[in-house]
């Protein structure tokens, strides 16, 4: 059985019966977990195993787990900075920047990996042009700058093993709306945009494995959202940028979505626009009726783009403490703390 495109959610700690049923489902392909899936390392571990074991090849375990004030599991866990600290260690010293962005998407890969979790959806390669929601997930206001980092972090990952997922696609950080709530509408022309293209342009080209694309609609380009525009993923994405790897979608029971027809619709629309994977969370009822309802002829392609996503040459957490990549690492995290840092803020953009 390949995996399938619908990526769901769990009620807690542990598999309930039902959901076991769900993950048997061949519509899906993988399972994004939450805080309220985590008590402790062990436990994670036990239920990712749970999750693995239902299907053969196993699904995709994912988790949203960049830093800062995003990062589902916290006790247990390294206490991992945003990616604006990092930015501002990039503007007091740029060699050291880069190799706190490498550490950092090293250690966060490495121990999500120790506990089997496949995928964390990061890095977040959005411009901070000052107005969005995004603020401290966008490591800096300069897209020259994000371009280095997000290559350093992504390096970082790959070496623990992890695949990385660039994001928002084409750009989240110069709309003020939040697309978890509607619609953000960015209204430049799509020459205006290289900028928010360019950390694709620089990850692209080194084997970058995924890309997830906001809810954000680009009148300019196109009357439909990036999440469901042919033309932003067949065209732009896959054609201009030549990306060959899988393409998730934001979830699609966010509001930036929901005005684009019922949750069959939505779906549809993003698989015929080129999504590989799509993200239903805190939806039940929606997860059930796409089950139900939702007919989809998987290309051979995507489910070979999917499978390239699973984590590979993980260590036991007790091997992964007592490695001295770990322990410096760690040095590195407190040092990032303790050091002053720039305003980013303050002044032009």
């Amino acid at each position: 059985m390949t995996l399938g495109p619908l990526m769901i959610d769990l009620t807690g700690p542990a598999l309930e019966g039902a959901e076991r049923e769900m993950l048997e489902h061949p519509l899906v392909g993988g399972v994004i977990l939450f805080s309220r899936n985590y008590t402790d390392p062990a436990q994670l571990t036990a239920l990712v195993n749970a999750i693995h074991a239902a299907r053969s090849p196993p699904l995709l375990v994912a988790v949203d787990h960049e830093g800062g004030r995003v990062q589902r599991f916290r006790e247990g866990f390294s206490a991992l900075p945003s990616a604006r600290r990092i930015g501002r260690q990039f503007d007091l010293a740029e060699r050291s920047g880069l190799e706190l962005a490498r550490e950092m998407g090293w250690l966060m890969a490495a121990e999500l990996g120790a506990c089997g979790v496949d995928l964390s959806f990061a890095p977040c390669v959005d411009i901070d042009h000052g107005v969005s929601f995004i603020t401290d997930r966008a490591f800096h206001n300069r897209p020259q700058a994000v371009s280095q980092l997000a290559s350093a972090y992504v390096q970082g990952m790959r070496e623990a093993g992890m695949a990385a997922t660039a994001k928002h696609f084409p750009g989240h950080g110069a709309v003020t709306a939040d697309s978890h709530a509607t619609l953000p509408v960015d209204r430049r022309e799509l020459a205006d945009l290289d900028g928010d293209l360019m950390p694709y342009r620089r990850l692209i080209p080194n084997g970058l494995p995924a890309v997830m694309v906001g809810h954000l609609l680009f009148p300019a380009v196109d009357a439909r959202p990036a999440s469901f525009s042919h033309r932003w993923i067949g065209q732009v994405l896959r054609g201009e940028l030549r990306f060959q790897g899988a393409v998730f979608t934001d979830d699609l029971s966010m509001g930036g979505a929901v005005a684009y027809g019922d949750i069959v619709t939505r779906a549809q629309q993003a698989l015929a626009a080129g999504c590989d994977m799509l993200p239903v969370c805190n939806a039940r009822a929606a997860v059930e009726t796409l089950l139900h309802a939702l007919k989809a002829a998987q290309a051979p392609a995507s489910g070979v783009r999917l499978a390239r996503l699973h984590g590979r040459d993980r260590q036991t957490p007790e091997a992964l403490r007592a490695s001295q990549r770990w322990r410096d690492a760690q040095k590195r995290l407190a040092a990032c703390a303790a050091v002053p840092t720039l305003d980013l803020d303050a002044g032009d953009r």
